[in-house]
């Protein structure tokens, strides 16, 4: 059985954050740390003391973690405070006492005999400590204090994984045997010149040592206390499941095709959008997500009158199309767009075609900056339009064929002449309404740009993602609106009708389906032995990484923010069943017959290797068992609610699936519940469960 350990959490906003700019203001951004691992980073909101972010990131998160810290930094200096985790939340200040990291492999026993009474600690190693000198290194010792009796070791140079391998002594009293004080382990960076460094301490309960006089282990470095500035909005929810073998979850799933209706029932508009994403998953994961999807399109075309409402709520089938674009589509998009978005970005024109928000402090007319707002917006609307219609090959081929379903169902349903372009519109709703045009109006969410646009240039792409809506719709409601002022814009969106519906046709003769795992820049060096490397040792290339194979070549163009961590994050999981991978490594150079990060020769490295936290994505390799655990969840609990207050049995006449697949379901989860029981009893079998 395994366990899954998944956090949720959304950076929100800051407010009353400390000016750090001449101007009075600052330019914030956030990093998200887990074990004093950076996973992610928001971007920068540039000249702003009370920053919006709305963020969302899902992290995946190894057994025995120890801390999640998120920290707020000035974008051009190295000032940066820390919080924990909340709701609003009192920033606090970081200094070098507070930033620790690391751990320190201790040995403490308690000696009494008839002549004294002492307090032993072996000091073994240390290893991971925050460098604290220019050279990137420490010069740690250690200090054990009790009361008033301390002692310390030596003091190892230039190092961040010191050996000590000393043992110290504290002699006590035999009215000290009875206190209920604390043993305190300090580690600090000696200097030459001023004050020592602060790199992390260990407290040890006295009475520990009363229950066990020998203690022994490795203990993580615990920073001192802070002190509070400003604030900043989260939201977090971690969630901790215990994923049975897949022979149990096999009912629930062959009960899921025959409890759609049943879901979107039970499922507020709210949660649907997660319900939606983890039967995507869970359908990629099984190799099913075609038929799935053409399963929840046929059931919403047939319950469907009026041609013009098809798709147009927040159902669980367009919900589920929405994510399952995201799913495959994602770097589809960056190639289509991209190149026009960074354009956008650059440029910052001004561009208005409303009369009542022109700027009339300019030194140019209303009629001057209306004209040239409606020729700068026709080049980057024909642009926008050109690059997605000559784009079928780039398309992911699975796209092309849920698309082709969806057609076909859109069709046969709607087939009189009147309704022709209906089986257009299904498609161009998904692919433009709610896929290309999100994209342009907020390019940072979805990956495009580092970060938010500024007020110009986001009303820019305002105006390009309300053309390009008009463009998914034919052009049919043109005229029909408030914004009169966009009908400079009508005749290209009507002349791009034609091209746009050959795109489509095109889009969908396809018959197979290809997914790439993750692809982008890093630098390769050929391996040849320990040896220092030059800067020049490295070459830039780009890689592809697929569940089978990770491949490069010299050119392409993908960059954003968090690209490291995306990296590192997709290899942890494509490497999950590498039963090779080594525990630990040494992150310093080979020099001088010694590794430069601990001093020794060993090649068994100093360091263990980093946590195996990942960042949840649409490209995760598709885990069907756990997202099946995660549609259980939101089964028990829709059961729940639909039970009367009374406590008395479910009300099986509100649950609309109907009673056959209402008792085939409290059977599934009947026998799921007691596997989860079984396993907390340490008394689960491996057997089949009743189907």
């Amino acid at each position: 059985m395994a366990k899954n350990t998944s956090l949720y959490f959304r950076i929100v906003e800051g407010r009353n954050l400390p000016a750090k700019d001449v101007s009075g203001t600052s330019d914030p951004y956030c990093i998200v740390k887990v074990d004093n691992e950076v996973v992610a980073r928001t971007a920068t909101v540039w000249k702003n003391l009370s920053p919006f972010w709305g963020e969302e990131y899902t992290l995946h998160l190894p057994m025995g973690f120890h801390s999640l810290s998120f920290h707020l930094y000035q974008n051009d200096s190295t000032s940066k405070h820390c919080f924990r985790p909340t709701d609003w939340l009192n920033l606090t200040r970081v200094n070098p006492d507070e930033e620790v990291q690391g751990e320190i492999h201790l040995s403490l026993e308690l000696l009494k005999d008839t002549e004294k009474i002492s307090l032993r600690c072996q000091v073994i190693e240390a290893r991971d400590l925050a460098p604290r000198d220019i050279s990137g290194t420490s010069d740690p010792f250690t200090r054990v204090i009790f009361n008033n009796h301390s002692a310390e070791t030596s003091i190892i140079k230039k190092t961040r994984f010191p050996h000590w391998g000393e043992t110290l002594e504290l002699e006590l009293d035999l009215e000290e045997l009875s206190e209920e004080g604390t043993v305190t382990v300090e580690v600090w960076d000696w200097d030459m010149v001023g004050k020592n460094d602060f790199l992390g301490k260990v407290e040890i309960p006295f009475a520990c040592l009363h229950k066990t006089p020998l203690l022994e282990g490795w203990f993580r470095l615990l920073p001192l206390g802070n002190n509070e500035l400003g604030a900043l909005r989260l939201k977090v929810c971690l969630v901790e499941d215990r994923i049975l073998p897949s022979v149990y979850y096999q009912p629930l799933i062959h009960l899921l095709v025959d409890a759609l209706t049943m879901l979107e029932e039970v499922n507020t508009v709210e949660s649907r959008q997660d319900v939606a994403m983890t039967l995507v998953k869970i359908y990629l994961g099984q190799g099913l997500v075609v038929p799935f999807l053409d399963y929840l399109n046929t059931r919403e075309v047939n319950h469907t009158t009026d041609p013009n409402t098809l798709f147009r709520s927040n159902s669980l089938s367009s919900k589920a199309m929405e994510q399952f674009m995201k799913a495959v589509g994602m770097l589809y998009l960056h190639e289509v767009l991209k190149p026009i978005i960074n354009r956008i970005f650059d440029e910052k024109k001004y561009i208005e075609l409303d009369p009542c928000k022109i700027d009339l402090n300019r030194a140019v007319s209303e009629a001057e900056v209306r004209d040239s707002s409606v020729e700068i917006l026709q080049s980057y609307l024909t642009s926008i339009i050109e690059s997605i219609v000559g784009s079928v090959d780039q398309c992911p081929p699975v796209m092309r064929v849920a698309f082709k379903q969806l057609h076909k169902r859109v069709e046969e349903q709607f087939a009189e002449p009147e309704n022709e372009d209906v089986k257009y519109l299904a498609i161009s709703g998904f692919f433009f309404l709610r896929f290309f045009a999100p994209a342009i109006l907020t390019p940072k969410l979805f990956q495009l740009r580092d970060q938010h646009a500024d007020t110009r240039t986001s009303r820019t792409l305002l105006l390009l993602a309300k053309a390009l809506q008009s463009v998914g719709n034919l052009g049919l409601q043109l005229g029909h609106g408030k914004e009169q002022w966009m009908a400079p814009l009508h005749p290209i969106i009507l002349r791009s009708v034609a091209s746009v519906k050959d795109f489509l046709d095109k889009l969908i003769d396809i018959d197979h389906d290809i997914v790439t795992v993750k692809e982008g820049y890093l630098h390769k060096h050929k391996a040849e032995g320990p040896q220092l490397l030059s800067r020049f040792a490295f070459k830039k290339r780009y890689f592809w990484l697929t569940s089978e194979t990770l491949s490069y070549a010299k050119t392409s163009d993908w960059q954003n923010v968090n690209e490291l961590n995306q990296w590192l994050s997709a290899i942890r999981k494509v490497s999950i069943y590498n039963e090779r991978m080594l525990p630990s490594f040494h992150p310093g150079a080979h020099r001088s017959g010694k590794w430069t990060c601990c001093l020794q020769a060993d090649l068994t490295g100093c360091s263990r290797t980093h946590s195996a936290v990942t960042l949840g994505d649409w490209s995760d390799p598709l885990d069907p068992d756990g997202e099946t655990q995660t549609i259980y969840k939101q089964l028990l609990q829709a059961l729940y609610n639909f039970c009367l207050t009374d406590g008395a049995e479910c009300n099986v006449q509100r649950m609309k699936a109907g009673q056959r697949i209402a008792a085939r379901l409290l059977v599934v989860i009947e026998d799921l519940e007691q596997a989860h029981t079984q396993h907390r009893l340490g008394l689960l079998i491996l057997m089949p469960v009743k189907s």
